[in-house]
């Protein structure tokens, strides 16, 4: 009996920041996640949302580049521009 695995690769994505660093919430709007700061801080107190694999229960959780956040499989990443 031969059995096989196929391991599906998440998606990612990029966001490309002109500050240091980006709050959570702001970071959710901006990828289009969430349509107001009301619906990111509900997605991110449900903890649907994880920081650098991490459940974040905290919406003003600073991003700076290199870190990433990841919302129903796919994966956010922060690049500073």
């Amino acid at each position: 009996m031969i059995i096989s695995v196929k391991v599906k690769k998440k998606k990612e994505n990029d966001i490309f920041i002109v500050t240091e660093n980006i709050p959570l919430d702001k970071a959710l709007k901006f990828s289009g996640i969430a349509g107001t700061g009301g619906q990111a801080k509900m997605l991110i107190q449900d903890g649907l949302v994880k920081v650098n694999g991490e459940v974040c229960l905290s919406r003003g959780k600073k991003l700076k580049d290199k870190d990433y956040f990841e919302f129903e499989n796919v994966i956010y990443n922060i690049k500073k521009n």
